[in-house]
């Protein structure tokens, strides 16, 4: 008989968590032993999530939680909550996956390390949506044969962190194959350098917030009389989120470290 990874999730009954909840308490190799909530804390998870299968009580904090012994971590709350509560799973010996979005590059440093030294492994995802996993690999594609781009992010108008994960993790990507031409750098521009997006490993980003928008983003490439758009648009449901999740869970303990993108566990 196969031992079943047991899971806590942090963010349980967040826009993805209550869809990922039962997802993960469903699935014959996985048992969830551990929720997180501040705002529904002492509740069950079934009492919140209308599911009297999920008797798991909800803790108000990661710590709590952690004291029931997990394999893996998963992570749906705030960027600056994550890499607090991601610390505390490696200490406790546990895997990490990230879901949440806005961690900086020096966080990612410093999990990294962390993971490292434990040895755990921990699995950041911008976007766990199978379509906006493409997106990046042809886009890595794209960048090796045409030399200049500019990316733009869409989210819901009350999205707070700007760019985007996806974003940050694209741009970041590109960066290790190379840095976009620029015929007239941005520093030099007449007006409002604003105008021209946000600098980020060497991509121009541009963050729109507006109603009606879920999770999109556009990378554009230009060549002299010719133009290439690569885009992903996520629907109003969480479903893509929770399918790629569940994978991630399933891979983070085959390494060691921090590894971005869900691609990395993927065979693309």
């Amino acid at each position: 008989m196969t031992t079943k990874l047991r899971v806590c999730l942090a963010g349980a009954t967040g826009w993805v968590g209550r869809g990922l909840a039962p997802a993960i308490a469903a699935a014959e190799d996985l048992e969830l032993v551990g929720a997180v909530s501040r705002s529904q804390a002492g509740r069950t998870l079934g009492d919140v999530l209308d599911d009297p299968k999920l008797i798991i009580s909800i803790r108000a904090t990661v710590a709590e939680a952690l004291r029931v012994p997990c394999d893996v971590f998963v992570d749906y709350t705030s960027p600056e909550a994550v890499e607090s509560h991601v610390r505390e799973a490696i200490a406790a010996g546990a895997h990490a996956v990230i879901g949440t979005s806005g961690v900086t590059e020096e966080q990612f440093a410093s999990i990294d390390q962390a993971a490292r030294a434990r040895p755990v492994g921990v699995l950041a995802v911008g976007n766990f949506a199978l379509t906006a996993v493409l997106l990046q690999r042809f886009a890595e594609i794209a960048a090796k044969h045409l030399p200049a781009w500019e990316i733009i992010e869409y989210g819901h108008s009350r999205k707070p962190d700007a760019p985007s994960g996806t974003a940050r993790q694209l741009a970041n990507r590109l960066s290790a194959i190379r840095r976009p031409e620029a015929p007239v750098p941005v520093g030099q521009t007449h007006g409002l350098k604003e105008a021209r997006g946000a600098s980020f490993q060497g991509s121009q980003i541009h963050s729109v917030r507006l109603p009606g928008f879920v999770s999109s983003m556009e990378i554009l490439f230009g060549l002299p009389d010719e133009r290439l758009s690569i885009r992903h648009d996520a629907g109003s449901g969480a479903g893509p989120y929770i399918a790629g999740t569940l994978l991630a869970i399933r891979k983070v303990g085959s390494f060691s470290g921090l590894k971005r993108g869900l691609d990395e566990v993927m065979e693309i």
